[in-house]
This record gives C-alpha cells, sequence and structure tokens, in this order.
C-alpha cells in the first residue's frame, strides 16, 4: 500500500500572524505593483496555500456497511483515516500504517451508490447469443437476421427474420419478454460514416508525423435508423409494428419490457429535440402508442433532465419534465400515458433523483431555487411522497449541499458549503434530515493568514431588468480599494449547465475546464476576476434556459454586461474600461465573440480550444442547442463568418490533438482572420489535446493579460518562475 505521508509544513509550526507576514515579505517590498515578478510568483503562491492550507474539509465518504462508513481526512499534523459507527454515533481515527491497511483491505473502497438515471444509445457491438428467461431458448443474429436455438434439442433452429441484410440489418441486442414468449429488438439502417482527421505532428515514439482517423458526426450528417422488431416465439413469425411514425430520429433508447409481457417500451427523440416520447408497443398486435410526449418550440432538454422511474408494479412512470416551465417530476398512469399528478412543483427546479422508495411511496431527490432569499443555484435535498404531499426539506442550511447515503438509505453524510463560506460535514438521519453527529468542520485559519480573500458572491439584473444574475468577484491579496484595476471574465456558457462555483472547495465540472485555484491565480497579476452564469445556461426557468436556442452568439453577454457594470457602481475600483474574457471550448468560441459582437465593452481575448462554427463540431450538443436542420442561424453564430469584425487584442491557443473540437475549428478562424488582415496572435502545441494550453498556454495568457491591459511588459521568462 502507498505511504500515507504525515508530514507536517513548516509554517504550520509558527504562529498565523507570522505566517501571513512571512507570506507577504516572501513577495517582495512593492506589494501593490500589478503585472510585475513578484506578483507571478504571487500568483504559485496562492495556489501553493489554496491547495495545502484548508484542513478538515474531506471531500468524499465511502460507506462499509448500513451503519459504517470512512474517509480520509487532511489536518494540519498530516492525514488520517476516520471511520464512523452511525448506529454508536462513534468517531476513531488512526494514522497508523499497519492499521489503516487492514481497515481498508475489511472495508473495500466502496463508491457511493449511482444517483441519476438515464436513457442511451443501442448497444451496436457484437453479442453473444441471448437466452430467455425460461432457459429453453437462445437466440442471436446469422446473417443479419433473428434467429433461435432450442437448448433442448440444439439442431432445432428457426429463423424469424427474412429481409435482414448487410445494409439493413438486425442488432444483436436482442431483449426476451419475462414469460419467454416474445422477442423484441431493433433493425438497423446504418448511416455513411464522417471522418475527420489529426495530424500529430511531433509523435513521441517516431520521427515522422503520424495521421489519425475518427469517425465523428457534425450537425446535418446523416443518422442511422432503427425500426423496432416484434417476433412470437410459439408461432415462429415475426410480428410487424406498426401504428406510429418515429422516422427523422436522433435516438432510439434501449427497449424494456413490462414484468406481465403486454408490452415493451423505448423512447423517441426525433432529431431536431422537440418531440420526445415515451412508446409502448403491444406485445400481442405490434401496435405503437406514445405513452408520453414532450413537445418544445425550442428544445427538449433530453441531455441533462432526462428522467425516468417504472415502478416495479408497471403501473406508474415517475417522470422529469420541463413542461410548466420549471424542471420537475410527474407521476403518469404506464397504462394509459395520463398524469396521475405532478409531484413537484413551484418556481424552482429538480436537479436530481436520488431514491424512489416504493414501499413507503416518497423520493429522495436534489434541487435548487426555493429558498427565495438565496442563491438559486444551491443544491438542498428533499423528501417528497409520489402524490405531492409531504415535502420535507433534509438539509435545511444556507450552502450548496452533497450527500453521501448509506446502504438502505437510513443515514446520509452531508457536506455543504459555499464559494465564501468553508465546509461543514455532518451525519444526517435520511428520514426527517435530523442532524445526529458534527463530523467535520473545516480550519482554514492557515489560509486566510496568508492574506488570501474568499470570493464575493455577487446579484444583479438581467437584460430583462427582473431576472437575478448570479456570478463571483475575485480579488488579488494585497487589493487596494484606491487603486483601479482591470476586469477579466472567465466564460464557460455552455447551455449543458450553470458553471460558477458554488462550493468553497470547486473542482471543475463538466464544461468548467479550469483548476478551481485558477481565478485567484489570475487575480494576483493585479485584475479583478468574475465569473457570470448568465441567460442561455441551465438550471434555472425553461424561459431563462431557452435564450441560447439557434443563438449561442448571445452566450448571456447582454446580462454579463449588465452585471458587471453593476458591480462596478458598487465597486469603482472595478476599471470596465479595461475589460479581458478567456474561456475554454464553447467558452472558447464565447471569448472570441465578446470581440467580435460586443467590442464596445470587451477589449482583450484569450481563446483556448474554441468551437468557433458549431457546423464543425460535434453533431449532439449542437443540434440540442442550434437547430436541425443546419440553416442560417449557425452562420449568424459563427465567429469565422464573423471574423471581419474583430477588434481589439485576440489570441487563440488550440492543442493540435484535440478530439473533443476538430483543430480546424481554430484553424478555420486563423484563415478567415488572415483574409479579413487582422492582428491577432495564435499559439498552437504540438501533441495537446483538449486544453486551456496546458502550463505554457497559462504563461502566454497571463502575459497576454498584462501586457494587454495593464500596460505592462511582462516580466523575462529567463528570470521569473514558473507559474
Amino acid at each position: 500500500m502507498k505511504k500515507i505521508s504525515a508530514e507536517i509544513n513548516i509554517f504550520h509550526k509558527w504562529p498565523l500572524f507570522l505566517l501571513g507576514c512571512l507570506f507577504v515579505c516572501a513577495v517582495g517590498g512593492n506589494s501593490l505593483a500589478q503585472g510585475r515578478k513578484e506578483d507571478y510568483d504571487r500568483a504559485g503562491t496562492v495556489k501553493n496555500a489554496m491547495e495545502k492550507f484548508i484542513f478538515n474539509a474531506p471531500d468524499s465518504f465511502h460507506w462499509i456497511d448500513k451503519d459504517k462508513f470512512w474517509y480520509w481526512n487532511k489536518t494540519a499534523k498530516g492525514t488520517e483515516l476516520i471511520v464512523i459507527d452511525a448506529g454508536q454515533k462513534k468517531r476513531s481515527a488512526t494514522s497508523d500504517q499497519a492499521a489503516i491497511a487492514e481497515r481498508l483491505s475489511e472495508s473495500g473502497n466502496a463508491a457511493p451508490p449511482a444517483v441519476r438515471a438515464t436513457g442511451s444509445k443501442v448497444n451496436l457491438q457484437d453479442m453473444a447469443p441471448v437466452r430467455s428467461p425460461d432457459g429453453k431458448w437462445q437466440a442471436f443474429i446469422r446473417n443479419s437476421n433473428v434467429f433461435i436455438r432450442s437448448l433442448a434439442d440444439t439442431l432445432s433452429v428457426f429463423q424469424l427474420s427474412l429481409d435482414g441484410s448487410p445494409g439493413e440489418y438486425y442488432a444483436p441486442d436482442l431483449k426476451w419478454s419475462p414469460d419467454s414468449r416474445k422477442l423484441a429488438g431493433f433493425k438497423i439502417r446504418p448511416n455513411e460514416p464522417h471522418p475527420v482527421y489529426l495530424i500529430e505532428s511531433s509523435p513521441e515514439d517516431q520521427l515522422q508525423p503520424r495521421l489519425h482517423t475518427r469517425n465523428y458526426l457534425k450537425p446535418g450528417d446523416a443518422l442511422p435508423e432503427y425500426t423496432p422488431a416484434l417476433f412470437s416465439i410459439t408461432e415462429k413469425k415475426q410480428v410487424p409494428v406498426t401504428g406510429l411514425f418515429i422516422g427523422r430520429q436522433f435516438s432510439l433508447s434501449p427497449l424494456v419490457w413490462r414484468k406481465d409481457s403486454k408490452c415493451f417500451t423505448f423512447e423517441y427523440n426525433q432529431r431536431g429535440h422537440q418531440l420526445y416520447q415515451v412508446i409502448a408497443v403491444d406485445a400481442g398486435t405490434g401496435n405503437m402508442q406514445p405513452l408520453i410526449t414532450e413537445e418544445s418550440k425550442t428544445f427538449v432538454e433530453y441531455r441533462g433532465k432526462h428522467y425516468r422511474y417504472d415502478l416495479e408494479d408497471s403501473q406508474e412512470i415517475i417522470w422529469a419534465s420541463e413542461r410548466d416551465g420549471w424542471n420537475h417530476l410527474y407521476l403518469f398512469d404506464a397504462r394509459t400515458g395520463k398524469i396521475r399528478n405532478q409531484i413537484t412543483k413551484g418556481d424552482w427546479v429538480v436537479r436530481g433523483v436520488i431514491q424512489v422508495n416504493e414501499a413507503e411511496r416518497s423520493i429522495i431527490f436534489e434541487a435548487s431555487g426555493r429558498e427565495k432569499d438565496r442563491d438559486p443555484y444551491l443544491i438542498q435535498y428533499l423528501k417528497v411522497n409520489l402524490d405531492g404531499s409531504g415535502l420535507q426539506v433534509l438539509t435545511p442550511e444556507d450552502g450548496n449541499h452533497l450527500a453521501f447515503f448509506s446502504p438502505g438509505y437510513r443515514y446520509f453524510v452531508d457536506t455543504y458549503s459555499k464559494i465564501d463560506q468553508p465546509p461543514v460535514s455532518v451525519l444526517r438521519d435520511a428520514t426527517d434530515g435530523k442532524i445526529l453527529m458534527q463530523i467535520e468542520k473545516a480550519d482554514i485559519k492557515a489560509l486566510t493568514a496568508t492574506g488570501w480573500r474568499a470570493p464575493e458572491v455577487f446579484s444583479a439584473k438581467g437584460r430583462d431588468g427582473a431576472t437575478a444574475i448570479w456570478g463571483i468577484i475575485v480579488r488579488p491579496i494585497h487589493f487596494d480599494e484606491k487603486k483601479k484595476y482591470p476586469v477579466i471574465e472567465y466564460i464557460y456558457a455552455g447551455p449543458q449547465n450553470s458553471f460558477v462555483p458554488k462550493d468553497f472547495i470547486s473542482e471543475p465540472k463538466g464544461g468548467d475546464y479550469r483548476p478551481w485555484t485558477a481565478l485567484h491565480e489570475l487575480a494576483e497579476l493585479g485584475f479583478i476576476v468574475v465569473q457570470i452564469d448568465g441567460m442561455g445556461t441551465s438550471n434555472r426557468s425553461k424561459a431563462f434556459h431557452d435564450v441560447c436556442w439557434k443563438n449561442l452568439k448571445d452566450a448571456g453577454f447582454p446580462d454579463r454586461i449588465r452585471w458587471i457594470t453593476e458591480a462596478s457602481r458598487k465597486y469603482p475600483y472595478m476599471d470596465i474600461s479595461r475589460v479581458g474574457i478567456y474561456g475554454n471550448s464553447a467558452g472558447g468560441q464565447n471569448s472570441v465573440a465578446a470581440l467580435l459582437f460586443h467590442p464596445e465593452f470587451y477589449k482583450v481575448a484569450v481563446s483556448s480550444s474554441g468551437c468557433h462554427d458549431n457546423r464543425m463540431d460535434k453533431m449532439g450538443w449542437n443540434e440540442l442547442w442550434m437547430g436541425y436542420p443546419v440553416g442560417p442561424q449557425y452562420e449568424a453564430s459563427s465567429n469565422v463568418t464573423n471574423a471581419h469584425q474583430l477588434k481589439g487584442r485576440l489570441l487563440l491557443i488550440l492543442g493540435e490533438m484535440d478530439t473533443n473540437v476538430p483543430p480546424e475549428s481554430t484553424l478555420q478562424l486563423v484563415n478567415a482572420l488572415i483574409k479579413s488582415d487582422k492582428d491577432f496572435d495564435f499559439l498552437m502545441v504540438p501533441g495537446m489535446g483538449h486544453s486551456l494550453g496546458g502550463d505554457y498556454g497559462e504563461h502566454k495568457r497571463r502575459d497576454f493579460f498584462v501586457k494587454n491591459l495593464l500596460g505592462v511588459s511582462p516580466p523575462t521568462w529567463a528570470t521569473q518562475e514558473a507559474p
């Protein structure tokens, strides 16, 4: 087992006031300079302090059994393993290597249970023959058709389909009905692949470049077509599936049989994402009927908000929907497709379902936005009955909560914090949320002794003058309100989520590519750094989200500009005549768009791994937000098409091996800028994938902002410590 370090940083032996003095003195006497070597050095020191000087703040808990769990706890004296007995409310700790190894061996490294269920595409990989539940038959694919074989007499083989061919074949993912009397699957007409290419200029294992090829579908490309198929085992024949048009598919989900074998269901996502249905197929007649239908004039958000749970008795379905303008849970009659009742309701959103207790007919779920006097993105855990009654808040404290439930859901560990409030971890009773014992309370005295400042949570009205827009403000350690500071916005306006960090220790989540210390590091160079969730991002109302539709160039900029302007009115030291912006991926697209469409406000931008024309990027993400078919809205939002409008200073960063957003997306922007005779900077990093540019790119980004916003020549790299 890897040795666990119990080293004590020498700073821990100093009184905190001396630690702070040492931190200030170490960066030189000119403490109020901006963009100088000492500021660069301090950026690195801040990163080190944020990573090392937060104690008693565990970020994961592992249940051993229904009553006990363990976790690692970093203290000022080293790391220890803690075991909690929830039933006895007892805590034991050890830093003994042998004891830790023994306990981990006994408990295993169990992960928390999964909390969400989502649909997925049909698995087209080759599969072994599928045995029937009664053990009498095997189903398999031969020559693109469906066959069954008797397991009592292996020579008894029956062909159930006759129309399969290499160009239109039956998939091997066959599903038996529970009574073994029916078999269902999909017939597939494949699409043409769309190969894309990468040239690896400097491979580690050879001198010559290497060509990489892969299939990568883009908006407008053809998709495979799936047709549900049904077979009668007793009659040894195919039953035609009819009654409903399911063409123009984006995807069909795997099919699921009901326990009574009377029907199976699958989910149909029509291309364009404005129609999404749960479809039931009668096992006797093959007739298809829509059971649940979601329609939208913009988009049905099937990626991040999809939730379906079929109750064991096959009589009811729990379903997530935004049909009333907010993401909520509904109880449907699984036979008729009618809504029995809305389970949750109000001007707030369900963020995830944790557990459905069928015996109690209750649900534990995550939600945000219920508390009107709080940040609407903070997650709480709640419990409600399936009939919508008995709504109960399990985590009432003002903070962003993360729960780790015990097997059986009797207890849960709740860790909550805010970006400006250190985490607290408690053990709760899962029936009512009652706190049973405090687990840990974070200690940040050593961090604050360095002069570190927590971000400020700030809100202002958006473009409509009514909707609150939320974000954070990060200031440097040697902040002086008598000075003027340029403002830099870190942006990621991808519609799939919200991105302003809410936890005290905010590791990046999907779409957010910067390390959690990065905003503080950048601020130390002499900037005010902000991050904002504008309209068009997720986790608010449907109307808030819909702003992005067919208009990704909007990126919430009218809200962001109002937010920054309002903050500058409150804090005049924010110099909004010098505003910079940077981002990666969709944020790379956004940061360039700031200079193309809002140059009156944004003056300097750094863009990495950008999706600069949504026609060049992955199909699923872009068609969901930009619509299908591919129309003029794509060109209107294209940075490439609008490159001639560039004003201000721009640095583009690109990894040549980007497999997320194809590099040609940035290279076509480079081409358009050159043709428009625009002055800009460009950095391509050989061998690098989808990223902000690595350490080298980070260094160039910081220098670019220092030079173009502060008007200061950055320190030469030969004498400057690495950031």
